[in-house]
């Protein structure tokens, strides 16, 4: 269900050509495994990034859901795969547990996005700070 404030940034699946380049990897015998991951993803990976929250739907026949709320996030990292065309991108959340998005498309351009909303998220939360037992006026 999407608030009526959220607006979406980015909902669809992995990267193209990491399908694509791991297909030219199945022509051997050790790239088996690479072609079969992402043949996995390409069939039942699906991003949903908006202002407010990340989504993944994954797993096997995309019977996992993984929510996670941008003021949850304490830190991005991310690398480059596919020479530069998509990317993996690993989200660090407060308690220290990390969630995993592999082979998100323009994928510098989606945490650009991210870090911003998630500046704006904590700047307006500390507007409402509560000091003590009385609230900010």
């Amino acid at each position: 269900m999407i608030n009526i404030n959220e607006e979406t940034f980015y909902e669809g699946g992995p990267a193209k050509s990491d399908l694509v380049i791991n297909l030219f990897a199945a022509l051997t015998l050790l790239g088996l495994p690479f072609t079969f991951a992402a043949l996995v993803r390409a069939l039942w990976l699906r991003y949903k990034i908006t202002n407010k929250r990340i989504t993944i739907d994954g797993g096997w026949f995309g019977k996992n859901k993984t929510q996670v709320s941008l003021s949850n996030i304490e830190e991005i990292r991310s690398i480059p795969r596919g020479f530069g065309s998509y990317g993996d991108m690993v989200l660090i959340l407060n308690d220290g547990s990390k969630v995993e998005m592999k082979s998100l498309p323009l994928f510098r351009k989606k945490q650009k996005f991210i870090e911003e909303n998630i500046v704006k998220r904590s700047e307006t939360l500390n507007i409402n700070a509560v000091e003590g037992f009385a609230t900010k006026s």
